[in-house]
């Protein structure tokens, strides 16, 4: 497995495929070619399907100025879902192309050549390895990936955090209108502010970190910068919870980013033995993972064992398996938006059992992790982040 730095990038929203990958890919393009006097970019697949909302062509343009953008929503047995063709000209002649595959998370593959991400650090490829090596050097995870990885770790999560509050304090703060056309206002500040008369300690928490939620959701369908954990449309999870814990139960930062640590790890062994990419196997690949993500580094601020934390992985995952993608006209703001506070109450119900039935579970995390990926592979294309099905297909926008 790669470094867990590579589960967390920062960029611009609102999709960590279809907007941080494509200005990523134009980039490197942009760089081996740069005699060239005309580019056209075209896309395919879910880019396809759904670019135009997500703001591909734009976040392509701004990393390779100047590109004409192309849709080709008709192309099949695609090598990937989110495919892209790059090509160069000079007076008129084809110098150069290269076909990219914006693989989830802001991750990018260029066809033919090696994984662009850093070198293979972990010779552990599933969970349960990790957790072997961890029992038999008597570590916690936290320790076991400091050790595993170079002393660029901790300042690179203290990046990642920072960004994370950022947006969790920028969401709060703004109001208005979500750009696209749909009407959707912003509600975080709303549910920050709106306690209910003699709310319990309980509802308070849980609408505190939805607001928290809501927050960078929102700023993230407003092309704001935010933090894949593990993708921009799941952005909202993993931040509510940790910025909650953080600021309202005053857990210290050096505590935060041991879970962000576990948090991603749990990140890498998903999107190595499956994958983090709607488009791919639907939004259980990516609220379901931000999900998992989220109890697994709850569980591990609580102090819980290494079993405990990874029943609260499996069981945050197992309840999203089957979760479709389905953005109301390719954005992502309906139903994204509130999946994401849905989620991270959900990872701390998974947190609650876990901490009380670990010794009771039958089903280990790789083996969920798996699930999900044969589930995403049998779902129905229309299910998978073209806006073709589900939701976007019946949403008429008369409420």
């Amino acid at each position: 497995m790669k470094t867990i730095q590579s589960v967390y990038k920062i960029g611009n929203g609102p999709s960590s495929s279809h907007t941080v990958g494509p200005f990523h890919a134009a980039q490197v393009f942009g760089r081996r070619w740069p005699e060239a006097d005309h580019y056209r970019v075209t896309l395919f697949g879910s880019l396809a399907c759904t670019g135009e909302g997500h703001g591909t062509g734009k976040a392509i343009i701004s990393g390779l100025p100047g590109a004409e953008v192309l849709f080709d929503r008709e192309q099949q047995d695609l090598p990937h879902p989110n495919t892209m063709l790059f090509e160069a000209f000079k007076d008129g002649r084809r110098i150069g192309a290269n076909r990219i595959f914006s693989i989830g998370g802001g991750s990018i593959r260029i066809e033919g050549e090696p994984s662009e991400d850093e070198k293979e650090i972990y010779p552990q490829r599933s969970f349960s390895e990790i957790v072997q090596i961890c029992r038999q050097r008597s570590i916690n995870l936290a320790q076991f990936i400091y050790r595993m990885e170079d002393d660029r770790l901790r300042d690179g999560l203290k990046t990642v955090w920072k960004a994370m509050k950022d947006s969790v304090r920028r969401g709060l703060s703004a109001e208005g209108t979500l750009p696209g056309g749909l009407g959707v206002a912003r509600k975080a500040r709303l549910l920050y502010q709106k306690r209910c008369y003699n709310e319990s300690a309980d509802v308070t928490m849980n609408r505190v970190i939805a607001a928290y939620a809501y927050a960078v959701s929102e700023d993230n369908a407003d092309e704001h910068v935010v933090v894949t954990a593990p993708t921009c449309g799941s952005c909202g999870v993993l931040p509510s919870v940790l910025y909650y814990m953080h600021t309202d139960r005053g857990f210290p930062e050096e505590e935060i980013l041991d879970a962000l640590s576990v948090a991603g790890m749990i990140g890498n062994v998903i999107r190595t033995n499956a994958s983090i990419s709607g488009a791919e196997c639907g939004c259980q690949a990516e609220i379901g993972s931000a999900c998992s993500m989220t109890a697994a580094a709850l569980a591990s601020l609580y102090g819980l064992n290494i079993d405990q934390i990874e029943y609260a992985a499996e069981i945050a995952m197992e309840h999203n398996l089957g979760l479709t993608c389905d953005p109301v006209k390719g954005l992502v703001q309906i139903p994204c938006i509130e999946r994401n506070a849905v989620a991270a109450m959900r990872a701390i119900s998974s947190v609650n059992l876990s901490r009380f039935l670990y010794l009771t579970r039958k089903i280990s995390f790789d083996e969920v992790v798996a699930t999900m990926y044969r589930t995403g592979r049998d779902m129905d294309e229309k299910y998978r982040e073209t806006s073709h099905g589900g939701l976007a297909q019946i949403y008429d926008g008369t409420i």
